[in-house]
């Protein structure tokens, strides 16, 4: 149902404006009528005086009875002194007055039609300024202009519509906005993946160049050329993997498989990931938590998470050291810690260590820096959350998984 508070509001001016006339109108009316009976009164009054000087022997009752008994019409006793009923009325002062009357009557009915008239003119120009206003905004929508400002307090149709308009231009500068933060952000994480891989694959050229053209290398310096070409290999691999995996985040396309798992089934295999990397640097994994602690996730994918949170601990932890890795249960969270004992985070650090292709200064030559963003984006999508909190020795790493789906 569509508000029509403007038109409604011009009509109860109209209303209220007629209702002050037609009070002041009456009266007018009655003063009129005041004005009449005091004039015929008036005359009566020095008729009855008259009578009685020239008729003393009239009684009262004989001249009230005179005065309320009904007059003969077809009487011609007035016109011989030139005064005709159906043209005059008898006393001259009350046509004077009545003259006066019209012309009040005749002006209060005119201002009436010209009020209405103006408050008609004033409701359809206030209309047709709106419907300018609105077009023209419109106008600047279509020109990209989203700064213009049309909010309305009022409640008619043409404020709702207003209002609505400014609503959809929020939003849609919010979507250039949003789009044109994507689109930069987009180009930066290009710059970073070029990056990335520009690194590596210039060192596969130069290492496969150096094989090539020397055909009498000895064995031994083949061999690590090759081991080098497959360890870069490998981190283009994860590097692509890891990309294509954030994207699919980005674009909503992974449905998670939420069930409850042991928390230590997901311990083992991480271990199981990691056992290689762990025996390159003699760090033993020291793991620590009830049997019967659980949590609501998809196992597969917080396999991959915690891996990289671990891997990071690692591979920043001294050799000959070990990692700490606890769990336990409240009312409210599983709480999932993993504690190194290495060169730690630099204060600055700190609050980017979650961003995509962040490298911080104590971050190892072959870090690509998408391991933790793209585990943050997997406990969250659990309905975890995640913090880094720098020690006195190395970085702890605290994970809250919350107890509902």
């Amino acid at each position: 149902m569509k508000n029509r508070v403007k038109l409604k509001k011009c009509l109860v001016e109209i209303i209220v404006f007629s209702v002050c006339l037609l009070v002041l109108f009456l009266i007018v009316n009655r003063y009129e009528y005041y004005v009449y009976t005091k004039n015929f009164n008036n005359k009566i009054i020095n008729i009855v005086d008259s009578l009685e000087k020239e008729y003393p022997n009239l009684t009262e009752e004989e001249i009230v009875k005179i005065l309320n008994s009904k007059g003969n019409e077809s009487s011609n006793v007035l016109k011989k002194y030139g005064i005709n009923l159906n043209d005059k009325a008898i006393i001259r002062e009350n046509d004077r007055e009545n003259l006066k009357f019209l012309v009040v009557n005749i002006s209060f009915l005119i201002v009436i039609v010209v009020v209405i008239i103006v408050l008609f003119m004033k409701y359809f120009k206030d209309r047709e300024k709106n419907l300018e206003d609105i077009t023209k905004y419109i106008k600047q929508l279509n020109k990209k202009n989203y700064s213009l400002k049309i909010e309305s307090n009022s409640e008619d149709e043409l404020s709702i519509l207003k209002n609505e308009i400014y609503k959809t231009t929020v939003m849609l500068k919010e979507a250039a906005d949003n789009s044109k933060k994507d689109k930069l952000n987009l180009k930066m994480s290009l710059e970073d993946i070029s990056h990335q891989l520009k690194t590596p694959l210039t060192s596969i050229l130069v290492m496969l160049d150096n094989i090539i053209d020397e055909e009498d290398m000895d064995k031994k310096t083949k061999e690590e050329f090759l081991m080098d070409i497959k360890r870069n290999v490998v981190n283009i691999n994860f590097l692509v993997q890891s990309i294509l995996k954030l994207s699919k985040f980005d674009a909503n396309t992974i449905n998670f498989v939420k069930k409850k798992v042991f928390v230590k089934d997901i311990i083992k295999e991480v271990s199981k990931n990691l056992s290689t990397l762990c025996d390159l640097k003699n760090i033993k994994l020291n793991i620590k938590g009830s049997d019967d602690v659980t949590i609501v996730c998809d196992f597969m994918w917080q396999v991959e998470a915690i891996t990289n949170i671990v891997k990071n601990s690692i591979e920043h932890s001294y050799n000959d050291k070990v990692v700490d890795i606890s769990y336990e249960k409240n009312n409210v969270y599983t709480m999932l810690t993993i504690k190194d004992y290495g060169v730690g985070i630099e204060k600055d650090d700190l609050p980017h260590i979650f961003e995509r292709f962040y490298k911080g200064k104590n971050s190892s030559s072959d870090s690509i820096g998408i391991g933790l963003a793209l585990a943050k984006t997997i406990i969250e999508k659990d309905n975890g959350s995640i913090e880094v909190i720098q020690d006195k020795v190395g970085t702890r790493f605290v994970i809250k998984y919350f107890n509902y789906l």
